[in-house]
């Protein structure tokens, strides 16, 4: 397939209103793809490059695209950012200036699906010191290469933000439609591979093996989540239900074969060189292949400490082994998902939390099982009494589901209610906070992974928070009007709120009151950010009740 028609297919979706009509545009394309280009153009779709369960990055931010393409169209920098910063969409802008381009290669060539994925793939293993002088040479042979309406999504896509519309649920059914296969087949499979890309591949191949397709060592999958909740509605609902400490750690998701072991963040990211404690505690006190589920705490004094500690641990690149020693981690698994070539997932907790004990001589979570309010609010305050942050109700019967955020788990927690919203944008500061920014633009997601603004949030952020998200977003400022900054979406902020409020000041139609920045979430993927059913819900749900004061664990 040629990347051009990959385009204009781009553009034929983006100008579509109906989410149905882009699933039958894309479901009539698909059957006649050649099987190497199917699960590219099923990624590429989304808006991704690689796999979600891949941990792979281009490493590549605005700035570096904006060098490209200035060299390429013969534009000076600051014309480039000029005319981004006018058009709020660096695709478009680099789609003018490709037109207008002065500098045309004499032995340009027509660039095809497999070229492009195979120089995003050339991006990617790149590293060292030359690492961005050599991404920055293969986005100018990009750019080189590319018409003006390629370049559009070339830019897009290497900035991982496509605007063409089409989300996760949208692909999935096309998949369904275009190989006449169950929506439930796509969706099971996809939950077990966490790769739209190879589910498409093998349906079009044979659509009866996707009912056999099962959980992989060293692939790993999305985590199961929780929505807040209380003791009395999980009593209420489910009669007796299993309860874990709630932990102020970073999940992982551990996996062991043989002498081979990795561990993954919750966003998917290989962090057994990270953690290299981690993985000789779990492999001593572990037997046979398994992959387990669990949360990574750092300990001071034999108390937990913040959330903070462990992300200093995981984001240190060099000099780990000096720092192991400085700060005590402690792992906690709560759940096993395969062991000895066997997936569990379908299993109920019941049974999985059998397998767990049977392969682990330690690092267990402590779990108990009630249908005793009573009994259950003490060991929510037991958790609180030993410095964590409440606790976790699980519906026994319940199976692992992966990226699921359901009423099967519930987390039950003392503080002021919270969110995660993705960073879209900002202001410049004032007064202290002049050449910050001092203020932060938050959305929540759509069904089809569009970005709806909820909120903005100035407040919890300290001077040397401040100068943190500086640096950390300077590179991401993809538009300028006035004060207002437009981010490359990617950081997701953690906020704390008073009440959910219907607002017309927004895209989302609904406001934080009160919010305050509490952590950075960058242990989280993008599509774990709220949707806006999620945020509907706890309105309808919560409305007004909630303040800093309001306990869930403790309503009546």
């Amino acid at each position: 397939m040629l990347f051009s028609e990959f385009a204009l297919l781009c553009e034929k979706i983006e100008a579509l209103a109906s989410r149905l009509e882009m699933r039958d545009t894309i479901a009539d394309l698909l059957p006649g793809l050649a099987p190497d280009d199917l699960p590219i153009v099923v990624r590429f779709i989304r808006g991704l490059i690689f796999p979600d369960w891949s941990s792979a990055h281009l490493g590549i931010g605005p700035n570096l695209l904006y060098d490209a393409v200035a060299y390429v169209a013969g534009w000076k920098r600051s014309e480039v950012i000029a005319l981004v910063n006018r058009t709020g969409d660096a695709g478009l802008a680099v789609e003018h200036l490709l037109k207008e381009k002065t500098q045309m290669s004499l032995f340009a060539e027509e660039l095809t699906l497999g070229d492009v994925y195979a120089t995003f793939l050339k991006m990617a293993d790149t590293a060292g010191a030359q690492s961005q002088k050599e991404k920055l040479r293969n986005a100018k042979l990009l750019y080189s290469n590319a018409s003006p309406l390629e370049g559009r999504y070339l830019t897009r896509l290497m900035l991982e933000e496509l605007r063409i519309g089409v989300g996760e649920g949208s692909v999935r059914d096309a998949i369904a439609i275009a190989f006449q296969v169950s929506p439930d087949s796509v969706n099971r499979a996809h939950q077990v591979m966490n790769d739209l890309g190879e589910v498409a591949r093998i349906a079009s191949v044979d659509p009866n093996a996707l009912l056999n397709v099962k959980i992989e060592l060293f692939r790993p999958v999305k985590m199961m989540l929780a929505q807040a909740g209380s003791i009395e509605e999980m009593v209420a609902g489910s009669g007796e239900v299993c309860a874990e400490y709630k932990y102020d750690g970073s999940r992982f998701q551990f996996h062991r074969s043989g002498e081979r072991v990795a561990i993954y963040s919750r966003r998917l990211e290989d962090l057994t060189a990270a953690l290299p404690d981690i993985a000789d505690q779990l492999s001593n006190v572990v037997s046979g292949d398994v992959i387990l589920d669990g949360e990574v705490v750092a300990i001071k004094d034999g108390r937990p400490m913040p959330f903070q500690t462990v992300l200093r641990r995981i984001r240190r690149k060099h000099d780990v082994s000096a720092h192991v020693d400085q700060i005590q981690m402690l792992p906690f698994v709560f759940d096993i998902l395969y062991r000895d070539g066997a997936g569990l997932i379908d299993l109920p907790l019941s049974e999985r939390r059998i397998h767990l004990e049977s392969v682990m001589s330690g690092c267990i979570a402590p779990q108990i099982q009630s249908s005793n309010p009573d009994d259950l609010r003490e060991f929510y305050h037991t958790a609180l009494g030993e410095g964590h942050e409440g606790i976790m109700l699980k519906v026994p019967g319940s199976p692992y589901i992966p990226g699921n955020r359901g009423k099967h788990w519930v987390k039950c927690k003392p503080e002021v209610e919270t969110i995660d919203l993705a960073v879209i944008g900002g202001e410049w500061g004032e007064g202290r906070r002049a050449h910050h920014f001092g203020s932060f633009l938050l959305a929540c997601q759509d069904d089809d992974g569009s970005l709806l603004p909820v909120s903005r949030v100035a407040t919890g952020i300290n001077d040397e928070m401040l100068g943190l998200l500086f640096d950390l977003f300077k590179d991401r400022v993809i538009s300028t009007t006035g004060k207002e900054v437009s981010f490359e979406p990617g950081i997701i902020f953690e906020v704390g709120y008073s009440e959910i409020q219907k607002s017309q000041n927004y895209g989302s139609g609904y406001a934080l009151r009160f919010p305050r920045f509490i952590r950075i979430r960058d242990d989280k993927r993008m599509d774990e950010i709220e949707t806006l059913a999620q945020i509907e819900d706890r309105y309808r749900r919560f409305g007004s009740r909630l303040d800093p004061g309001h306990d869930p664990a403790r309503e009546q």
